[in-house]
């Protein structure tokens, strides 16, 4: 759902794809195979891709935590842009999707970046806190099941160091959470994460219309 911005016309899309988008060889090959399985469009825009790259190379970042893999081009594309010694603490719960992953990161020569955590996403998070992770993570990005969204980001939140990053995908969610005809339950999950983002003074925020929304807290 989110391959391209929402409600950017193709034609400007395309352009700003070419005046703008440096993939890596491997990025495009895993970007279109994805494209070809079912449920491809849940992979990134390859400019948002881009953006968390250029976030991870400001914040220095070493230490990152990705909820959500699929098949692995938003975890690719920090990794990329990780230093030699950085991490990547990778949660999915899809052999599956994540094999998929795994042959691209080793493709790339990243994948002994990422750990891959087979489990539901709140299980491995929790388990992190208790490994004694609270503040030991420059930046978290969340794409996964969208009921979910609060608490993963509060978990997140105790885990991203003070002036760490927490992103999260979907957050315009085709536009349907500005549809009041749209009642699911997964609209109604991202309406309820953007109000709370917008009010929670633990955070500044920036919501963006980046693929098909993209909103950045920065943990005070």
């Amino acid at each position: 759902m989110s391959t391209k911005p929402t409600a950017v016309p193709e034609a400007l899309y395309e352009y700003l794809l070419a005046n703008s988008l440096r993939e890596h060889p491997v990025q495009r090959e895993l970007r279109e195979k994805t494209a070809g399985i079912k449920h491809g469009g849940m992979q990134i825009s390859p400019d948002q891709g881009q953006f968390m790259a250029m976030l991870v190379k400001l914040l220095a970042a070493r230490r990152t935590i990705e909820v959500g893999v699929f098949t692995g081009y938003s975890s690719l594309s920090v990794a990329l842009a990780l230093p030699t010694d950085g991490k990547i603490v990778a949660c999915d719960v899809s052999e599956e999707w994540t094999g998929i992953a795994r042959e691209f990161w080793k493709k790339a020569g990243v994948a002994d970046k990422i750990e891959l955590r087979l489990a539901p996403a709140l299980q491995s998070l929790d388990a992190l806190l208790a490994e004694g992770g609270a503040g030991g993570y420059d930046f978290a990005f969340i794409d996964a099941d969208k009921e979910s969204y609060l608490g993963y980001y509060e978990r997140c939140l105790k885990l991203v160091r003070r002036g760490g990053i927490i992103s999260f995908d979907n957050t315009l969610w085709n536009g349907w959470v500005a549809d009041d005809a749209r009642q699911d339950a997964d609209t109604r999950a991202l309406r309820a994460l953007n109000e709370t983002l917008h009010r929670d003074e633990r955070i500044d925020v920036s919501f963006l219309t980046i693929g098909d929304g993209f909103t950045l807290a920065l943990k005070r």
